[in-house]
């Protein structure tokens, strides 16, 4: 029998820098049939470099081909391995794992997608379905925001993004350092709720980012009548096997991994350390 924890081997096809301390991955499995059904925009993957560990990690682009991609942010040991990684270079991978973004659910209904920064990343598949598939949905709306104009990520995807039919996206950062450009919003994510034209009877919502900025976009939309079923969030924790054996991702009876990483709001009211 197969053991779970086995690693496929995949190897870095092409590396993007998104930002000053995040790049985009794009890896390819050697066995291009081990890339299986369940590559659906939410969930993650488990990647390990030997000698420097094995973290979960988002995809933020399924290519098909046996290939998909990933964001990471260099802020430990395994990502600043990944960090100085060349083409050609292999890493071991497994999943991918967890519950991803309704999707289906959404299918002829408005969606609202808000996202923090590199909590877009889990999102662009979302947004590259959609695109894909136009006619299954209703208006979109995307609100991002990053801590300046230089942290946030797939920039080079907005233009593309904006000529989507019936898609807004909508930009804001905290602040914006002396002598840079910037024409949209100041200020944090959730101000730009205000400007919303979803309604909440007929609207999902995928949110990703910051737990604090999380809390602020829920609590808002419930106060607009919004249902919390509707309301979905992708959860951050410290996930170690991927496969709810472990308990390092816990929240309750909940595991992260396995029951999420993407929750509605319905689902996690409640629990404990948790700020939403």
């Amino acid at each position: 029998m197969r053991s779970p924890f086995q690693l496929e081997p995949a190897r870095l096809i092409e590396v993007k820098r998104e930002n000053v301390d995040t790049k985009t991955y794009t890896l390819k499995y050697e066995e291009a049939g081990r890339f299986r059904e369940g590559f659906d925009p939410g969930r993650f993957v488990m990647i390990s470099i030997h000698g420097f560990g094995e973290a979960p990690f988002s995809l933020s682009g399924l290519l098909g081909e046996g290939m998909f991609e990933t964001t990471v942010r260099k802020v430990g040991n395994l990502t600043g391995r990944m960090d100085t990684m060349k083409v050609g270079e292999l890493v071991g991978v497994r999943g991918p794992y967890g519950r991803g973004w309704p999707i289906r659910e959404a299918e002829y209904k408005d969606v609202l997608i808000v996202a923090g920064g590199i909590g877009i990343a889990p999102l662009k598949p979302v947004i590259e379905h959609i695109e894909r598939n136009r006619e299954r949905y209703g208006h979109v709306e995307v609100l991002y925001g990053a801590k300046t104009p230089d942290n946030m990520i797939f920039i080079e995807q907005f233009d593309r993004w904006r000529k989507i039919k019936d898609f807004d996206l909508k930009l804001t950062v905290d602040s914006v350092p002396d002598r840079v450009a910037w024409k949209h919003s100041v200020g944090v994510v959730p101000l730009l709720l205000k400007d919303v034209k979803v309604q909440p009877e007929n609207t999902v919502v995928l949110t990703c980012g910051p737990e604090i900025m999380m809390h602020f976009v829920v609590q808002s939309l419930l106060a607009r009548g919004f249902d919390q079923e509707s309301v979905y969030v992708s959860l951050e924790r410290r996930m170690k096997c991927g496969l709810a054996q472990c308990g390092h991702c816990m929240i309750g009876m909940k595991y992260v991994c396995r029951d999420g990483p993407v929750f509605s709001y319905s689902e996690l009211k409640g629990l404990p350390d948790l700020t939403l």
